[in-house]
This record gives structure tokens, C-alpha cells and sequence, in this order.
């Protein structure tokens, strides 16, 4: 059985579950499957972080924290690195700046208004 699997999934993505020794820590159909769920996620972001980011007129990097601390917590579809990885996915998708963070672990997030 051949393997025909089209999407080339990009070295920052396969980071995220390779060891020292840049071997898979997952098997490569799950790597592929939390690949295009974090691809997905980040395309389907754009709309959503145009609209806020004209409406609302907050500044693309706190648009991005926000979203950012709209995919980290309990109910969370993805990990913390995924999450990491999906906002500076968006944030290229976007053409925004590329040097937003996520909050220090020990931070408290900003109080929405």
C-alpha cells in the first residue's frame, strides 16, 4: 500500500513531536491528523481576528494573545504548543507581526473589558 498523502507538513509542526534526535514521538498519522487540525484552526481564526481587530480596534498583537488564551485551558483541542504554533501560523496568514508571545506560565492574562 503506497503512502499518497499530499499535505507536506512543515518542519515547525513536526518540531513539536520530534525528540533530540528529530525522530517522530507519534505515530506519522497522528502527527498528520493534529497537523491539519491546527491548520484548519489557524485558517478559520483569519475572518475572526480581521473582524475584532477592526471593529474593536485592539492592536494585532493582543488580538493574538487573546486568541491565544482562547485555545489554552481545560476544554483546550489542542496543546499548549499547538497552540503557540496555530497563533504564529495565524499570525503569518494574517501578514501581522510575528513577534507576539504567549503569557509566562506564572503570568495572569490580561482582564477583558
Amino acid at each position: 500500500m503506497s503512502d499518497e498523502y499530499q499535505i507536506e507538513i512543515p518542519p515547525s509542526f513536526q518540531a513539536l513531536y520530534a525528540d533530540a534526535r528529530k525522530r517522530l514521538t507519534v505515530p506519522l498519522a497522528e502527527l498528520r491528523d493534529r497537523y491539519e487540525l491546527c491548520e484548519d484552526l489557524a485558517n478559520h481564526l483569519t475572518e475572526h481576528c480581521r473582524n475584532v481587530h477592526a471593529e474593536v480596534g485592539d492592536i494585532q498583537v493582543e488580538v493574538l494573545r487573546r486568541c491565544h488564551q482562547g485555545l489554552t485551558g481545560p476544554d483546550a483541542v489542542v496543546s499548549d504548543p499547538e497552540a503557540v504554533w496555530v497563533i504564529t501560523r495565524l499570525a503569518e496568514l494574517l501578514y501581522w507581526p510575528m513577534d507576539w508571545q504567549p503569557p509566562a506560565p506564572d503570568e495572569e492574562p490580561p482582564e477583558s473589558t
